[in-house]
């Protein structure tokens, strides 16, 4: 555990530590899609981690899916992030925010124009979604035009300069958990004809334009990706051809000399493996459910560079202290989780405050 406490470098960056506050979605931001007014706080109380990636950003009105999520587009969400970065930094801590296409992931009710959603094909997920007036099954999205994928790519690019206009040290490409990227990725959601589809080079490429167009836009050591090979969930599977696709796309993304790659974990240990042959930048790794006790595990093998943690640190804004020093640790509250107020967002007491209370 020892080594998760020394400095690492990552891009243009040091890190002080090798934990890293994984991206949470929240669901408290403003109508419009600005940070909520305690975001500042909520995220500065948690600066002592290595890296702190924000929860999912939308790049614009398309790339929405739930309520209550902050955007990356307009000058009125450049504002709000300036402040979350600046209290950030005010703390000596670094942030990378996460662009995140939500893709077919989506309900009209949820978004600025109440428009149908976009994606490679017109597959629904075959799931239900959280609305203003209760859940609903998630519609079939509309297949997106070869000009659109080309469009959006230039999306991701503007927000990543919008990002970097607000402060923000970098920006992590949200490529896994069933969202838009990932849709690119799986034959279960991508039946394209087109040059973004059919072939696992042409089933990548988006992905792979996106982190080029970013890495041109804000520098490549400040431009980063979130990957989730074999996730199964909302209709998402890549199939048996899985574990060959994301070797090829991490080893073409490796030659772009990114910040780092950030694997969400869920089980192949080969292909994690693979993964860190082929990749030669920085390393993040997410177990989800990770044991307290194994915090620190996967870099003292040197499988990663560093690892990171969702929960514990939504629970904890002084996670590292506690981590260094066996204090117990704060439960995270479920049902605050999404949407809401202070409570179990900005309110979880840190090692001084829950000893006196």
């Amino acid at each position: 555990m020892k080594q998760s406490f020394t400095p690492v470098r990552v891009g243009r960056y040091i890190f002080p530590n090798r934990l890293v506050m994984a991206p949470m979605t929240r669901s408290r931001a403003k109508f419009d899609g600005t940070p909520g007014e305690l975001a500042a706080e909520y995220y500065a109380q948690r600066a002592s981690v290595g890296l702190i990636v924000t929860e999912g950003t939308q790049p614009s009105d398309d790339g929405q899916g739930y309520l209550a999520t902050p955007g990356i587009y307009t000058p009125a969400h450049v504002a709000g992030w300036k402040k979350v970065t600046t209290a950030v930094h005010d703390k000596g801590g670094r942030i990378f925010i996460q662009i995140m296409h939500a893709g077919r992931m989506s309900h009209p009710d949820n978004t600025p124009h109440h428009r149908q959603a976009v994606a490679p094909s017109a597959i629904a997920p075959g799931s239900q979604m959280f609305t203003a007036t209760g859940m609903q099954d998630i519609p079939v999205p509309r297949t997106m035009t070869t000009e659109e994928v080309r469009r959006t790519v230039a999306d991701f690019r503007r927000a990543a300069r919008c990002a970097i206009e607000a402060g923000a040290d970098g920006v992590e490409i949200h490529g896994a958990n069933g969202y838009l990227v990932q849709q690119f990725l799986a034959p279960s959601a991508n039946t394209r004809t087109d040059e973004y589809g059919g072939s696992i080079a042409n089933r990548a490429r988006f992905a792979i334009e996106v982190a080029t167009a970013i890495a041109e836009q804000i520098g490549a050591d400040r431009t980063a990706i979130r990957l989730s090979p074999g996730i199964a969930m909302w209709g998402i599977d890549e199939g048996a051809e899985g574990p060959t696709l994301y070797r090829y796309l991490v080893a073409e993304l490796n030659k772009f000399g990114l910040a780092y790659v950030h694997i969400l974990h869920h089980g192949d240990e080969q292909l994690v493996g693979d993964i860190r042959a082929r990749w030669k930048q920085s390393l993040i790794l997410n177990r989800p459910g990770r044991p307290r006790d194994q915090i620190g595990a996967d870099v003292a093998s040197g499988l990663t560079d560093l690892e990171a943690y969702g929960q514990m640190v939504l629970a904890n804004p002084d996670f590292v202290t506690r981590v260094k020093t066996a204090a117990p640790m704060n439960e995270a509250d479920r049902a605050s989780f999404f949407g809401g107020t202070a409570q179990g967002y900005t309110d979880y007491p840190a090692l001084k405050a829950a000893t006196a209370a």
